[in-house]
């Protein structure tokens, strides 16, 4: 992948780097649905930055956000079951 105006050997930081960083740790601080973009967008991305050879930076940044859509999955799925058995055993 050629990125034009680069300096050689000076890697460009992936365009969607800071958002999956951001929407991952949006998705377990305060919206746990943002959890499965985020993982779709970091995948992606994390797929781009490999495929560049070395064109792209921000693999830090990409991973963080992907972990982080992860775990705000998970922790989506766990309180809506909680929420169900909640609702469903009404006296808890």
């Amino acid at each position: 992948m050629v990125i034009p105006n680069q300096p050689i050997g000076q890697p460009v930081e992936h365009p969607n780097a800071q958002a999956v960083l951001f929407i991952g740790a949006a998705s377990v601080l305060c919206c746990g649905a943002l959890g499965p973009v985020a993982w779709a967008l970091g995948r992606r991305a994390l797929d781009q930055i490999e495929e560049s050879g070395g064109a792209y930076g921000g693999r830090a940044q990409v991973l963080v956000g992907y972990v982080l859509g992860v775990v705000g999955t998970i922790l989506m799925i766990i309180f809506a079951i909680l929420f169900v058995l909640i609702v469903l055993g009404g006296n808890a």
